[in-house]
């Protein structure tokens, strides 16, 4: 098993440079909390809209809330103009984060199109004047996010990440596959390497970590300083443990199930926080093994109660042969 090595960002030492990667919709406080707990080092927000914050969108407070547990912790934001990002930098400086995060690799048409995410690594200059801007007025850290380009014509990671290095900013995280490939095909692991070469501040290896195994394979192939899982740990939030899903046992799984579940009631409300919970139940149960009624049964549930049982029943049958006794 290869071991993550501490480095230092600005004045924080990352002691276990193991990154839950930001992701729209599930990095909210309760989910970082919970990977958290079951080992991630690093924490980073869901992405935040520049406009939002200039605009001070009704539900901005909720979407930038962290604890002063979640450190080391850094804020994630997106936009298309150096002057708004800047905005929004010095406001979430604040709340003093660790680091500033720039999205360079978001690749939703709704942020391409307005040339926000990915779309800016089609305008390298514009890469620069937003680093360069950043770097010289906020007193933290500031650090990048790419993907290896546009598409498989324009691959223009290596000149992208020395222009990030140049401007000042003190770590890369790659998700190894460009704008147009979006989440399929397979991560270019070896493109992530050459980045790690040709630049000196730490690079995070991003893309196809699903499991135990894949994270000695990235790191032995790409030599990065760190990784960073997203829809890995959505499937199996005890990838930080590196362990899989399957051998974790029924009772420590309904457990952390009752710890995330009660943390999104009390953060969200409990109707919008039962809602929400939806989308996270596949961390704890493969719904694949149940009929279309037990499903539909699970995912209409609208009192917490209903779906606390109904969950305690589906981790039993996933991991117990009938007639055995349950651990419950």
């Amino acid at each position: 098993m290869k071991d993550l090595k501490p480095f230092q960002l600005g004045s924080t030492q990352l002691d276990n440079p193991f990154f839950l990667a930001p992701m729209d919709g599930f990095t909210d406080y309760p989910f970082r909390t919970i990977c958290k707990r079951l080992g991630a080092g690093v924490l980073v927000s869901e992405f935040i809209n520049g406009l939002d914050i200039e605009n001070q969108h009704p539900f901005l407070q909720q979407k930038i809330y962290f604890s002063e547990d979640e450190h080391p912790f850094g804020y994630q934001i997106f936009d298309d103009s150096p002057e708004r990002l800047l905005l929004a930098a010095q406001y979430l400086r604040e709340f003093n984060p660790d680091f500033i995060d720039i999205n360079f690799g978001c690749s939703a048409r709704n942020v391409t199109n307005r040339g926000a995410g990915a779309g800016l690594l089609r305008n390298p200059s514009k890469i620069a004047a937003i680093i360069s801007t950043l770097v010289k007025n906020v007193d933290l850290p500031i650090t990048a996010k790419i993907r290896l380009g546009w598409d498989n014509h324009n691959l223009n990671y290596l000149e992208v990440s020395h222009i990030i290095e140049s401007e000042g900013a003190q770590m890369i995280a790659v998700h190894a596959r460009t704008k147009v490939q979006g989440y399929s095909g397979k991560a270019d692991w070896d493109a992530i390497a050459r980045i790690q070469e040709a630049i000196s501040i730490p690079v995070i290896a991003n893309g196809d970590i699903r499991t135990p195994d894949d994270i000695d394979k990235v790191l032995q192939e790409t030599g990065s300083s760190g990784i960073m899982v997203g829809r890995g740990a959505l499937s199996n939030p005890w990838i930080f443990q590196r362990k899989y899903l399957e051998d974790i046992q029924p009772i420590e799984r309904y457990k952390v199930f009752q710890l995330h579940f009660e943390k999104m009631l009390s953060f969200y409300g409990k109707r919008i926080g039962l809602i929400l919970f939806r989308k996270h139940l596949h961390s704890y149960i493969n719904s694949e093994i149940l009929t279309r009624p037990q499903r539909i049964e699970l995912f209409t549930q609208t009192e917490s109660s209903g779906l606390e049982n109904l969950v305690k029943q589906y981790i039993y049958q996933n991991h117990f042969s009938p007639g055995l006794n349950s651990p419950f």
